[in-house]
This record gives structure tokens, sequence and C-alpha cells, in this order.
């Protein structure tokens, strides 16, 4: 078995809608490592696209699927329900941001979350509409498309899509929209597409992921807090993406003064096993009727186990202070290149969530950032771009990798750079 014969079947078995990074394919993995099945050796800074915080096969991963393996794989929790879903669903309520009173559903992925997250919102609400923002990234359903924010490749040819859905630009000095731009875009969206009385929901990721990792301004999330509180809107903190310790925190909100009514989770909960959640006040979540709620998958017992396990590794490996550690030194390492590589135009984030831009926002450059991902990878290290034009590098490192494992990173990280 080799990587170019399985490519050949790849491309006769399955569609090129499934876009594909790589032309390697995956043998096993460790941590931040992974082996191609002809025996190369990569660094893995992309991380399942963010959900492998815990590594590659962290051993009390492997331990509890297994245990759970041999006591059942499968019920269905809306038909026989499972203890260990109702133990997980306390943790989340007792780590999410805030002290009153919440409820946790879980779900299988993303996508699955957020469109749940927008269901609660128009039963408690009684309203339709939902406002997103502009380079946000929400999933690849029709209903998540419809709140993605980013056409390209995404929203290509696949609408009409759900209707009362409205996109607002994000805030951002290095593209030009300050926080009183964006502001006043929502004031006049009230006055011209929908009231504020038909608003359900606003919807933000924390920081952007798709988008370029570009997190909200302080003070335009406590002005979305006030306009919510205003008009009785409910507002929804993505953390799909920015959840369990990626940005130094084990939920990026927590960097903020500001309580979301409900907060949507995935990826990194359950250490590559597919399970999403959606927690939030008790009362907003008990507003669907039983029934409403739920999936065949949803909970699954396995992924549960897992996830279990995921939050006790993030506290007794102390990952949130370590994503915190490894995102300065890589920060430190991408400033100090600045003077030599001058296609650098921003380096940001928070905690390990970092990224690098290159160009500018009249010129960005997503040649250069191509480039620097091919040589990368070349070299043995898995780089994901990002970003409204792909000029953006994302840093996705497994928050578990080993010091001398993330100085090599490093190494071949500047000299893809320097080129």
């Amino acid at each position: 078995m080799d990587n170019q014969s399985l490519q050949q079947r790849r491309l006769a078995a399955s569609p090129r809608g499934v876009g594909v990074m790589c032309s390697f394919y995956a043998d096993r993995a460790l941590n931040a490592e992974l082996w191609d099945v002809e025996g190369k050796r990569y660094i893995d800074f992309a991380a399942g696209i963010a959900v492998l915080n815990t590594g590659h096969r962290h051993p009390r991963i492997v331990e509890a699927i297994s245990a759970q393996l041999e006591r059942f794989t499968h019920t269905a929790y809306q038909i026989v329900p499972y203890e260990s879903y109702i133990g997980l669903a306390e943790r989340i309520n007792a780590v999410t941001p805030g002290s009153h009173a919440k409820k946790t559903a879980f779900f299988t992925t993303g996508a699955e979350a957020v469109e749940n997250a927008v269901k609660i919102a128009r039963a408690a609400t009684g309203r339709p509409g939902v406002i997103a923002f502009n380079g946000g990234f929400h999933g690849r359903t029709l209903l998540t498309l419809a709140l993605t924010g980013k056409v390209a490749p995404y929203k290509i040819g696949f609408g009409p899509f759900p209707g009362d859905v409205h996109h607002l630009p994000f805030p951002s000095d290095l593209h030009g929209v300050t926080q009183e731009q964006a502001v006043h875009a929502l004031q006049q969206l009230f006055k011209a597409d929908i009231e504020a009385t038909r608003v359900a929901a606003i919807i933000i990721e924390p920081v952007q992921g798709e988008g370029g990792f570009n997190p909200v301004p302080p003070a335009f999330f406590r002005a979305l807090r006030e306009i919510c509180d205003q008009y009785g809107i409910l507002l929804i903190a993505d953390e799909v993406q920015t959840g369990f310790a990626r940005t130094g925190k084990l939920f990026a909100s927590e960097h903020f003064d500001v309580l979301p009514d409900l907060i949507t989770f995935a990826k990194s909960l359950a250490g590559g096993m597919p399970l999403s959640g959606v927690c939030g006040r008790a009362e907003i979540m008990d507003a669907p009727a039983p029934g409403g709620l739920g999936g065949t998958y949803a909970g699954n017992p396995l992924s549960v186990a897992a996830a279990h396990a995921v939050l006790d590794i993030i506290a007794d490996e102390d990952l949130t202070g370590r994503s915190q550690r490894l995102g300065d030194r890589l920060r430190q390492r991408l400033e100090g290149l600045r003077a030599s590589v001058p296609q650098i135009s921003d380096v940001r984030g928070l905690g390990g969530m970092i990224a690098v831009e290159f160009g500018t926002h009249e010129q960005p450059d997503a040649d250069f950032a191509k480039a620097v991902q091919a040589r990368a990878l070349e070299r043995g290290l898995l780089l994901l771009t990002c970003g409204a034009y792909g000029n953006v590098i994302r840093f996705l490192f497994p928050l578990t990798i080993e010091d001398a494992v993330f100085d090599e990173a490093l190494e071949i990280l500047e000299a893809a750079l320097r080129g």
C-alpha cells in the first residue's frame, strides 16, 4: 500500500466535493506526530482541525474508550439513558462561564450543536431572526451555511439558504472595520432589514476560526451583550473551535467580562471522537418540548467516555496553562521574524490559538501563505491556512506536544517562512 495508489483509489471512489488537502495517507499517530503509509513522519499542527488538543491517542482516552467498549457501545440516550451522559452534562454545567443555573444537551457535530442552539433560541424567544458575522464559520448544513459568512468554497452551488439570517461586519483594525462601524451596522440592520423584536439570537465566535483567528474586541462583545439585553435577544458564543483549553482558558468566553446565554462546543471535547453540545441558561434550554432535541447518535457513550477523560487530562496536565505558554513561545518566534519576513502583517490570537497573516488588507498575500504551507509540508510540518482571502496560517498543535517536538516544529516553520 502506497500513497499514489491510495490517491488513485480515492479519486475514483469518492466525490471531488470532499476536498482533501494532503496527498499522503495516515497509517498511525501518537500525540503530535503522524506517520503515513510509506513511513514518513509529520509533526501535526492541524490536529484534525482543532480536534486534538489532547493529542493523538492519549493513553487515558484510549483506556476510557476501551473500558466503555466492554460495557455497551450504543443505546440512543433518548431511548435508554446512561449515567455518563448525565455526569458529563453536570461537569460542563460547572465549568462553563457563569454561576447561573445551566443545562447541557449533547449532539454529534459542531454544525448540529449550532443548529440546535438556533432551535433553542427560537423556541425560547418565539422569534425567527438570527444575526451572524462576516468571516464566521458555523458549519456545512443548510442552516449553518446560511450563518457562515464566507462563500467560497462552502456556499457555492448550494442555495437558496434558510431565511431570516443576517450578517454584520466583524470588527478588525487590520481590515479597516472599527467597533463603532460594526455597532452602527447592527443599528442599521434593525432599521433596514429586521426589527430587533424579531431577532432570536446573535451568534459570534469569541475568536473567529476559519475567518482568520480574529479575537472579538472586548468592548464590542460588551456592546453586543448590552444590545441583546435591551431587546431580549439571546447571545450565542460559538466555541466549537475555541473550547477546551485552546485559548489558554477552558472556554474563550472566559477572556471577556461577558456571559453568553448559550455556548456551542465540539471538536476537542472528546479527543477525536464525535461529540458536540449546547450549554445554556436552564430556563432557555428547557424551552423546546420533549422530543424537540436529540439525535440517534447524540451523546454516544464511547464519545462521552472520551470526553470525561479529556476534562480530566486538561485539569491534571494544566493544559490551559500549557496552551498559554506554548502560544507565547510561538508568538515571540513569529514577532522576531517580522524584520526578515516582510510579508508578515499581523500575529494574533489568544493563548495557543495563534495565527500569522501575510500581506495587507488592500493586498492580501495568499500565494505566500500557500508557499509557506507547502515548504513546511515538504519538511514534515502540517499547517492549515484560513482567512477570508486564504492569506492566514493558523496553528493548532496538540497542547500535549513534547517540548522537543515543538522546538523542532518552530525550526521548520522558520525555515519555511524564510524560503
